[in-house]
């Protein structure tokens, strides 16, 4: 056996936020979602909080195994400044036809898609999609003006759940493990991404074209 020496790639910054509204907003998911994707550069940090669970199966006296799960994950984000509308919407408030918003009622929230980007040292990324949250709560707090520029952030508190059968709760491309020709952050963020057959519709908009799955399994980069 030999020993292999890893110097993975120190974290950097992280990178802007992408959201995109489910289209069955407040009813069962179905993971469709809406044309558009809201992209703000105004992130200050992102704390992943995983939900998990982990049982001991006891035999013979002793522990054969542990069985894992995530029951979801808590996303807290801290910004500098958000959309009031967005807000509104992932709140599931009432918006009148003349632009008042109307908070605190018994409004439902609409499921989303929550994009975020973490950059690396030397240039990888990671790029990950959670394909089904809500937001769980908003927390903001104004000062008032002083002498020198005083940061009155934002925070948001959003859940993320699992989106299929098997329990996946996240999507993730890390150019550290394995770079795909063509992707990038612009690429990967025109829509949620849930599999593979999603990443190959935007890598290979034109149905005529060889699939990349395809080439893949023939042995073709």
């Amino acid at each position: 056996m030999s020993t292999t020496t890893k110097r993975p790639p120190l974290k950097q910054t992280v990178g802007a936020q992408h959201i995109c509204f489910a289209l069955n907003e407040t009813d069962v998911f179905t993971a469709v979602y809406e044309a558009d994707v809201e992209k703000t550069e105004t992130v200050k940090s992102v704390s992943i909080s995983e939900n998990s669970e982990s049982t001991p199966v006891l035999a013979s006296g002793k522990i054969y195994d542990n069985m894992n799960s995530t029951a979801s994950t808590e996303i807290s984000v801290e910004v500098i400044a958000f959309s009031a509308a967005t807000r509104a919407k992932m709140r599931g408030d009432i918006v009148t036809t003349l632009g008042l918003i109307k908070k605190g009622g018994s409004g439902k929230r609409p499921f989303f898609a929550y994009g975020k980007v973490v950059k690396y040292f030397g240039g990888a990324l990671d790029l990950e999609w959670y394909p089904k949250c809500q937001l769980t709560a908003n927390t903001d707090e104004t000062k008032t003006k002083e002498d020198s520029y005083s940061e009155q952030n934002e925070t948001l508190t959003i859940t993320a759940m699992p989106f299929n059968d098997e329990g996946d709760i996240s999507v993730v491309y890390s150019s550290d493990n394995k770079v795909i020709a063509g992707l990038n952050e612009e690429i990967f963020f025109t829509a949620p991404i849930l599999d593979d057959a999603d990443l190959e519709k935007l890598l290979t908009p034109d149905p005529a074209s060889n699939s990349i799955l395809q080439n893949d399994e023939k042995g073709v980069a």
